[in-house]
């Protein structure tokens, strides 16, 4: 076994040597750069490098480099095969099988196999991991996860068999017609049983970790930087050109921009939004404007007072002038929003909602109608906390919306951040008021958007609707996407009464990028920027 073992690694490290010269993406005739090293900004300190735990935009761009699902993404958004070379679905439409590669290593030189998908997926539903996504197997319909995640049934039950070690099957409890779309989430990914069981929350430090995409971690320095190095016994790794990638965990986006213009910084998080102006005339090649899938909210607990009141909430929702907020404020081509799903999102088709029809005029009037019949007004007005994570572009914008609702309602406002690991523990224990959100697509369908707000979703705010969840499970058994589409309009005209959260603006994604790094995708709406598709140039 252990000779078998050191052939295999051999094999791996020769091809990664002969290929690394010219890989397969990179354009005829480009020259590539000896030295194949990116940096890049990743905005907040990343709380996880396990794919089971993560929640958030900064460990997922980390993550994704070290680990691989079933299928991935294209340059365009497309899902492509991974670590899964193909696939079929029955005639029901609820059981998938999936087809490893036989090539799929990990980063210790084991093969991949079906058990690694069985046993990791038990794993991020079983109520005793306490994985934030959970939720997400509940809403892509794993037969027997929404009993699980509640402790009915045991996780052995979970609609998941490694068949033999190259072939998984899923069964789902009913047909999801997007469900292989859902499995590019970083919380279906495998991870190493023996380094888990051993090692315990350790097994993310670098001297124990196991990857299995084309990078692995070399050096975490907390609140410093993150060093990935290639992994050469991935499988496809005669396709990858960067050898180093490093992220920097900068929250001051003046410092990050000022470390790219020296250089030391190849691709930005983001960049200071009153820059944005002079960045795209002095830097017109190196500034990018993608579309994202992303909505920015403001997010009630709907268990603290007033926030249980839907007149409250509509009044603050109604109050705030978005017009200002993207034009005036961003300035970088989003979209108002007055609803929770992004019109970049694929085949959606947003109703037409009668409190983004009026004039801003209006809806000021409307508010203040609806925060006086909840009992505030000038002899009590409404005071409250809004917290956001560290930032100057989420501080700016708080500022700005605290004192429209100061001038429109005469409502007192506390502004309080809190660095991004600590903000996260705030929203899981729902110790919050009024939070700053956003919620970026998992995939390109609006029930990743919608989704979030059912009764057994992710739903920091609490809020639970019966007619919102029977839309939302009519949606997911509708005969075709028209009649889906019609579903997705019932659920945004609940919320639109209801109000649980503050749609502000849809997203789109900036970024500057140096010349030389090629590879980056601009047609991608979802968030997926893979190292792994990316070089140097000359």
């Amino acid at each position: 076994m252990n000779a078998l073992k050191s052939s295999v690694v051999a094999i791996a490290v020769a091809m990664a040597c002969t290929a690394y010269v010219q890989a397969a993406d990179v354009p005829a005739g480009v020259k590539l750069a000896k030295v194949q090293e990116i940096v890049r900004g990743n905005g907040d300190e990343v709380p996880t490098l396990d794919p089971t735990f993560s929640s958030d935009t900064a460990s997922s761009r980390v993550i994704q480099d070290m680990f691989e699902g079933l299928v991935s993404e294209g340059l365009n958004g497309d899902v492509i095969p991974a670590l899964a070379k193909s696939w079929e679905v029955d005639e029901t439409g609820m059981v998938y099988t999936y087809h490893l590669r036989e090539d799929a290593l990990w980063s210790n030189g084991q093969p991949i196999t079906a058990n690694d998908f069985e046993y990791s997926l038990k794993r991020a539903i079983n109520p005793a991991t306490a994985a934030p996504y959970a939720w997400y197997l509940t809403m892509a319909r794993f037969k027997n996860a929404e009993a699980i995640n509640k402790g009915e049934k045991s996780i052995d039950e979970l609609g998941v068999e490694a068949v033999d070690a190259r072939t998984l099957k899923i069964t789902l409890d009913q047909p999801v017609p997007y469900f292989t779309k859902m499995m590019v989430h970083p919380s279906t990914y495998p991870v190493y049983k023996d380094v888990v069981e051993k090692y315990g929350d350790s097994w993310t430090k670098p001297e124990h970790i196991v990857t299995s995409s084309a990078y692995k971690l070399s050096k975490w320095v907390l609140n410093e930087r993150i060093i990935l190095e290639r992994n050469e016994r991935y499988w496809n790794n005669d396709k990858t050109v960067i050898n180093q990638v490093t992220y920097l965990p900068i929250q001051d986006l003046t410092a990050e921009y000022n470390r790219f213009r020296t250089g030391e910084i190849d691709i930005t998080s983001s960049f200071p939004l009153e820059q944005y102006k002079a960045i795209k005339q002095e830097r017109p090649n190196e500034l990018l404007t993608m579309p994202s899938l992303g909505t920015y909210y403001y997010l009630f607990n709907m268990d603290k007072a007033p926030f249980d009141d839907a007149r409250v909430r509509k009044a603050l929702a109604y109050s705030i002038d978005r017009n200002v907020v993207t034009n005036i404020i961003l300035g970088q081509g989003q979209l108002p929003a007055y609803g929770v799903t992004p019109p970049s999102v694929s085949g959606f088709e947003a109703p037409k909602l009668a409190w983004g029809e009026i004039s801003q005029k209006e809806r000021n009037k409307k508010a203040k109608e609806l925060l006086a019949e909840a009992g505030y007004g000038p002899s009590n007005p409404l005071e409250f906390e809004l917290v956001y994570n560290t930032s100057e572009s989420h501080k700016k914008l708080a500022l700005v919306v605290s004192s429209m609702w100061k001038k429109n309602l005469g409502v007192n406002v506390e502004l309080a951040n809190q660095e991004w690991k600590t903000f996260l523990e705030k929203l899981s224990a729902k110790d919050f008021e009024l939070a700053r959100y956003a919620w970026v697509g998992d995939y390109n369908e609006a029930s990743t958007f919608l989704s979030y707000f059912e009764s057994h979703g992710m739903n920091y705010s609490g809020w639970s609707n019966i007619d919102y969840d029977k839309a939302m499970a009519g949606a997911i058994k509708a005969p075709s996407d028209n009649k889906r589409n019609q579903f997705y309009q019932k659920a945004e005209l609940v919320f639109a009464e209801e109000m649980p959260a503050i749609p502000l603006y849809f997203y789109t994604r900036s970024v500057l990028k140096q010349t030389k790094v090629g590879g980056y995708s601009i047609e991608n709406a979802g968030d997926a920027r893979f190292t792994r598709d990316m070089y140097i140039t000359q």
